[in-house]
């Protein structure tokens, strides 16, 4: 598991592949293997990437390695019925082409266990609201990278208490010019300073969208 994280954090997929598959063959289990082999390489990726150690190449790279891991995980999670951790939609806010923060968000949601809907860039408010209905997403997220397509996100959220559906979804927000304090302005309910804390986020929220509809 130890060879597998280091093999991850230095972007070494094809080792990664072998390492997985070589794990599932001896008997661990596929969540083993996710844990304390994927994700626990993906931890390190993430705070050195916090930290400003590595940069979004070095990311990149250690994202493909934990696709190339999770190919072999991902079936047996879904064969084996295991619950996932929620339902997120996630897309880039209309005007805005921008992906890879999105995109690596959704790589360390999914290796966390949500399910995650990628809705791609340029979306509009109404692309969120089909997405978050035909998906029953308990999250929506929302990325923007340039200042001129930020005000987007409170349009979208808007859209969502329009329709009459803010209170089935939880929203967060995202993206290098986004801030607390914007999120808080544009009404979402939280704010993901990166893709760790995007899945921190992601978790709080689907907890206490859980606890609102149980009490």
């Amino acid at each position: 598991m130890q060879e597998m994280a280091y093999e991850l954090i230095v972007g070494n997929n094809a080792d990664v592949d072998r390492l997985t598959q070589e794990a599932l063959t001896e008997g661990f289990t596929a969540n083993q293997v996710l844990d304390d082999g994927l994700l626990n390489g993906m931890a390190i990726v993430g705070v050195k990437f916090r930290d400003n150690l590595i940069f979004v190449p070095e990311v990149l790279v250690a994202a493909r390695a934990m696709k190339a891991g999770m190919t072999h995980i991902e079936p047996i999670l879904s064969a084996s019925g295991a619950e996932p951790a929620g339902t997120v939609v996630m897309g880039t806010v209309k005007g805005d082409l921008h992906d890879i923060g999105k995109n690596l968000c959704i790589m360390m949601l999914r290796g966390a266990g949500f399910v995650v809907h990628d809705i791609g860039v340029d979306s509009s408010p109404e692309d969120f609201i089909d997405a978050a209905e035909e998906h029953e997403a308990e999250v929506v997220g929302m990325s923007a990278l340039l200042t001129t397509t930020m005000p987007n996100m409170g349009r979208t959220i808007a859209t969502f208490e329009d329709m009459g559906m803010r209170d089935e979804v939880r929203i967060m927000v995202g993206g290098a010019p986004v801030t607390q304090d914007f999120a808080d302005e544009m009404g979402a309910d939280a704010y993901g300073d990166n893709a760790v804390d995007a899945v921190d986020k992601a978790k709080d929220l689907v907890k206490l969208l859980a606890e609102l509809k149980s009490s």
